[in-house]
């Protein structure tokens, strides 16, 4: 006897190397009211899109307009510890997830002729979260991320959406998080003003990726060395205490752990295409990045750098010279200090 069209769905996706799946129903999301609130709260920072989007996000026919089911996806992660967010040691993993859920669409729509079927990843309005909750994958921990205990939460989330009518899987009702509070504690720069709200704006990965202008000075110190992206409120997650553990799917390129701020401000904007091309880094534009690498290195670097980012301060980009500049003047205080 032929197995269901769900287990089936469920195994090929496994196959393609997403550990964490379920089903949910294309209903409105769980949370959008919660989101809506968000956003009015002034949560999102700079991220227009967001706003501009609000309402997309009330259900998933924005995006599919007969849908009538969402197979949630989870894709694990792997990388070590450095000054480069886990999840951007790799290749650009919207494009990686992308292939697979075209792979996986397609073998769909084989499978069950005259049906029709999506994939999403980051990119379209969907909350993910909400829909991998509804589909069994996990709860929302005190640091908003999706957390499931045998995986923790270091892993990308994909949706498949289709109009067939799927049997869903339970929803993880519920939290396991208990009285700890490892994540807030640990966040550098205050960015959660309560358990499961995360203010962007305080935001190191906001700040480092999504922010195009100039980090606010008050919260470049708490920076430190973070070059793209924050890992701390995951790492000391204790569901997370076993993820070295595991090989996941997502390939990982070791070289992008740990960047050498020195090397980055010198880059031009045509070596930065050629170098972060196909990564994540991509996202943060050369400016971004070299900003980045300024403010690292006015935390971290010595009056041997002075030089570098003399010359750094005369960039033809407006808010690297202003990151520039901070450097110069940190490393100097320091130096008079000392």
């Amino acid at each position: 006897m032929e197995m269901p069209i769900e287990q089936r769905l469920q195994a090929e996706a496994q196959r393609l190397g997403f550990a964490l799946s379920g089903i949910a129903p294309a209903t409105e999301a769980d949370g959008f009211a919660r989101f809506e609130a968000w956003l009015d709260a002034g949560f999102s920072g700079e991220m227009g899109y967001l706003e501009k989007r609000r309402e997309a996000r009330r259900h998933p026919r924005s995006i599919v307009p007969t849908v009538r089911s969402v197979l949630m996806l989870g894709m694990e992660y792997g990388g070590i510890k450095g000054t480069v967010a886990r999840y951007a040691q790799g290749p650009d993993y919207h494009r990686y997830l992308w292939d697979r859920l075209n792979a996986l669409r397609d073998w769909f729509m084989a499978e069950v002729p005259g049906s029709y079927a999506h994939g999403v990843c980051d990119t379209a309005p969907l909350l993910e979260r909400d829909f991998a909750r509804r589909a069994g994958l996990g709860w929302f921990g005190k640091n908003t991320m999706l957390i499931d205990k045998h995986r923790g939460s270091f892993f990308f989330l994909a949706g498949l959406l289709t109009d067939l009518e799927l049997e869903p899987s339970p929803p993880h009702t519920g939290s396991h998080c208990g009285t700890c509070t490892a994540c807030l504690d640990a966040c550098p720069t205050e960015a959660f003003p309560e358990p499961g709200v995360l203010d962007a704006r305080k935001c190191i990965s906001y700040l480092t990726i999504e922010l195009r202008g100039p980090i606010p000075e008050p919260l470049r110190p708490a920076i430190n060395d973070l070059l793209f992206g924050c890992d701390i409120c995951q790492t000391v997650c204790p569901w997370n205490r076993h993820a070295d553990d595991r090989t996941p799917a997502f390939p990982t390129d070791r070289s992008l752990a740990a960047l050498d701020p020195r090397e980055l401000i010198g880059l031009t904007e045509a070596e930065f295409r050629v170098r972060f091309r196909d990564t994540s880094l991509s996202r943060t534009r050369r400016s971004g990045l070299v900003r980045n690498a300024c403010i690292v290195l006015g935390n971290t670097g010595t009056k041997c750098d002075l030089p570098a980012l003399e010359r750094t301060a005369e960039d033809a980009d407006e808010v690297v010279r202003e990151a520039a500049q901070w450097a110069i003047e940190r490393i100097r205080e320091r130096t008079a200090t000392a």
